[in-house]
C-alpha cells in the first residue's frame, strides 16, 4: 500500500505543470548560452617532404589556444591529429628528457615540450635546427652529430684493473662534483646548431655538444686516459674554432654552459704545454 502511494506521488511530480515549466526553461537557457570566445593563433611551419623535393615554404595553420595545452609540442600534435596528418616532426618523453624534439621555435633553438607557446596576439614560426640537412619537415640528419659524440670515446676507459674484479670504482664526493654540469646533456643538439663555427665547419669542428661530453670524461677521475683524450682533440678545428661566442649556453634547454667546458680544455692542453 505504501509502496504504491510513493509511486502515485512521484509521477505526479514528474508530470506537474511547473515541472515542466522547469525543464523547459532550463533546456532553452543552454541553448541560449553565449559560447566562449576562442583564442586563436597561428603557426607557421617549415614544410619540406623528399617525396615532393619543391622549393620548402612555410605552411600556416590556427589553432585555439582554449583547446589546446600549454607548449609548442601541444600545439604540433594538435595540428598533427586534427588538421594535418602529413606534418612531421621527432618528439618522444614530453618531459626534457629524451631531445628528440629539437626545433627552432621563433628564432631560438629549444625543446618543443619545454617551449610554452607565444600570446595568440602574434603569429610563431617553427623551423627544423639550423644548418642541418632536413630529412622531412621538421626532422634533421642527426648522423654527422652523433659520430661526433662516438669519436671523443664517451665511455669509461680503464689502463689497470679494478682491485676486486666485478667490484665498482669509487670516486669521493669533491670528484663527483666536477662532473655537474656535463653529464646532465640530452644531446638534443640545439647547442651545436646554435654555433657559427659549427655552421661553417660542421665536419671538422666537433662543436659545444662533443666537446662538452670529451670534457666529461677528461675530469672524471675514474679515467686514466686523460692525456689521450686530450691529443685526440687538440686540432686547431676539432677544438680551436671555439671562439666563445657562447651561443651554446643561450641555447642550452637544461641551462648547461658547454662554452666553460671547452674553455676548461684549452686550459689543461695549455698547463700540458707548459
Amino acid at each position: 500500500m505504501a509502496t504504491g502511494l510513493v509511486r502515485r506521488a512521484f509521477s505526479k511530480v514528474q508530470t506537474s505543470p511547473a515541472a515542466k515549466l522547469i525543464c523547459i526553461r532550463s533546456h532553452a537557457s543552454a541553448q541560449t548560452s553565449p559560447q566562449p570566445t576562442p583564442n586563436l593563433k597561428t603557426f607557421q611551419i617549415y614544410r619540406w617532404s623528399p617525396d615532393n623535393p619543391t622549393k620548402p615554404e612555410l605552411k600556416s595553420y590556427q589553432i585555439d589556444l582554449k583547446d589546446c595545452g600549454p607548449m609548442v609540442l601541444d600545439a604540433l600534435i594538435k595540428i598533427k591529429n586534427e588538421i594535418d596528418p602529413t606534418l612531421t616532426f621527432r618528439r618522444s618523453c614530453r618531459e626534457g628528457i629524451c631531445g628528440s624534439c629539437a626545433m627552432n621555435i621563433d628564432g631560438c633553438n629549444g625543446l618543443a615540450c619545454l617551449t610554452k607557446i607565444p600570446p595568440a596576439s602574434t603569429d610563431s614560426t617553427v623551423t627544423p635546427l639550423p644548418h642541418m640537412f632536413v630529412v622531412k619537415d621538421l626532422v634533421v640528419d642527426m648522423t654527422n652529430f652523433y659520430n661526433q659524440y662516438k669519436s671523443i670515446e664517451p665511455w669509461l676507459k680503464r689502463k689497470s684493473p679494478p682491485e676486486e674484479k666485478g667490484k665498482e670504482i669509487l670516486q669521493t664526493k669533491k670528484d663527483r662534483a666536477k662532473l655537474d654540469g656535463m653529464y646532465e646533456c640530452i644531446l638534443c643538439a640545439c647547442c651545436s646548431t646554435s654555433c657559427p663555427s659549427y655552421w661553417w665547419n660542421p665536419e671538422s669542428y666537433l662543436g659545444p655538444a662533443a666537446l662538452l661530453h670529451a670534457n666529461r670524461w677528461i675530469m672524471d677521475s675514474r679515467d686514466e686516459y686523460t692525456k689521450e683524450r686530450l691529443d685526440a682533440i687538440c686540432d686547431e678545428f676539432k677544438l680551436y674554432r671555439c671562439h666563445t661566442i657562447l651561443n651554446c649556453a643561450r641555447a642550452c634547454p637544461k641551462g648547461l654552459n658547454p662554452g666553460r667546458q671547452i674553455t676548461n680544455i684549452k686550459q689543461l692542453e695549455l698547463a700540458k704545454g707548459i
